[in-house]
């Protein structure tokens, strides 16, 4: 859920990180991590992972050396994963939200600024694989460009004044601690995005802490506010996922009053990273019965110290029996809400029943409607006719 502060001043300018905030810089991070450690008969712990974040590229040399007991220095290290993570960079993708925030900042004549622990050049190469990116930003700033990089607030103090604009009427954007730490010890105002699951309550310094880009309300800040909210909802690029229900129509449906049913994530947990806790909704293809309308949660289990996160849709239709183990196949459209953690099972229900109406109603416009008319639904049922 996203925690504010009351505003203090109107914003002028908005100054970015990077790795974490604007782009899915960690999956990269983990993969390489994970296959280079291999050849000193390591293996990457993902609870460690946040060692590393928002340091300097030399800060998390150190760390990786130190926490595996590396037989190589820093400068080794470096030199050896330099070559790695560049052939990656092309595959990085924008976290949600990312590029609709940038254009809209850019359309609206808002100065928008890069100030990144990351080396100059890296910063450029990285971005380089983002439609429109480039021209977007009026400054960009790496760590190698300052004397120290976050929490100082020098690269911050420096990207303002090259934006000729007063620390004061900065925004700054930040998934890590130490480049919230940064932004503030620069006197600007700051909204966390925070990058590692479960964190946020972490984020205290913060003057807002938002679940992911998608939750940002520029108009907070005295910016133009997003105009592409309809009934509710956030239209997102449609994507697929599904597989055989694990658990279906039984689990909790007598008491929320709604048919829900587990997906495995095996095989989908790459794709996962790149959409944030919440409640999304679209269509649903059940193999043996048609397709219907689908609000889904995707987030991390508050029982379980699980990494992974879930995938539980609710099929909004009234069936007479269980589902399990048939074939479930998703198409999601849009964006509901972000992840929230309630204080009685009464609020959990009533928050579950008011997504139904919102994506019952949002699914009849045209917008929306036409995805029930895709393939990736269609195909189980048409193999199942097939064979029956």
């Amino acid at each position: 859920m996203a925690t504010t502060k009351p505003l203090r001043k109107l914003i002028s300018c908005v100054i970015f990180d990077l790795d974490g905030t604007l782009l899915n810089t960690d999956g990269i991070v983990s993969e390489v991590l994970k296959a280079f450690l291999v050849k000193y008969g390591k293996s990457w712990d993902e609870r460690l992972a946040h060692r590393i974040v928002g340091k300097t590229p030399m800060e998390g040399a150190a760390a990786i050396v130190e926490d595996y007991e590396l037989p190589c220095t820093v400068d080794e290290l470096i030199s050896e994963l330099n070559p790695m993570f560049s052939d990656q960079w092309c595959n990085i993708k924008p976290l949600p939200g990312a590029s609709r925030l940038i254009k809209h900042l850019k359309d609206h004549g808002v100065p928008i600024a890069l100030a990144s622990n990351s080396l100059r050049t890296n910063i450029e190469a990285k971005i380089s694989y983002q439609p429109g990116w480039n021209k977007s930003f009026s400054v960009i700033i790496g760590s190698d460009e300052v004397r120290m990089g976050k929490p100082s607030p020098e690269i911050y103090l420096e990207a303002a004044k090259r934006l000729n604009s007063e620390p004061s009427s900065c925004l700054v954007i930040e998934d890590s601690l130490p480049g919230v730490t940064a932004g503030k010890a620069a006197g600007m105002e700051v909204v966390a995005v925070p990058s590692l699951p479960k964190q946020s309550h972490l984020y205290t310094l913060a003057d807002e802490v938002v679940n992911s880009l998608y939750d940002l309300q520029p108009e907070k800040w005295g910016l133009p506010p997003f105009e592409d909210w309809l009934e509710g909802t956030l239209p997102i690029e449609p994507w697929h996922i599904g597989g055989p229900v694990v658990k279906g129509f039984g689990r909790g449906s007598k008491v929320l009053g709604i048919p829900t049913a587990n997906l495995s994530t095996q095989g989908y947990s790459s794709i996962l990273t790149e959409y944030p806790s919440g409640v999304f909704f679209g269509w649903a293809g059940l193999s043996t019965r048609g397709i219907f309308k689908m609000v889904m949660s995707i987030g991390w289990n508050p029982y379980f110290n699980n990494t992974q996160k879930t995938i539980e849709p609710w099929l909004l239709h009234e069936f007479d029996e269980d589902f399990y183990g048939e074939e479930l196949r998703l198409t999601i459209v849009g964006y509901i809400r972000p992840e929230v953690n309630f204080s009685s099972l009464e609020s959990l229900i009533a928050k579950i029943h008011e997504d139904r109406r919102i994506a019952e109603k949002a699914l009849d416009l045209p917008l929306y409607a036409i995805n029930k008319n895709d393939p990736y639904l269609s195909i189980s049922l048409q193999n199942n006719e097939l064979h029956s």
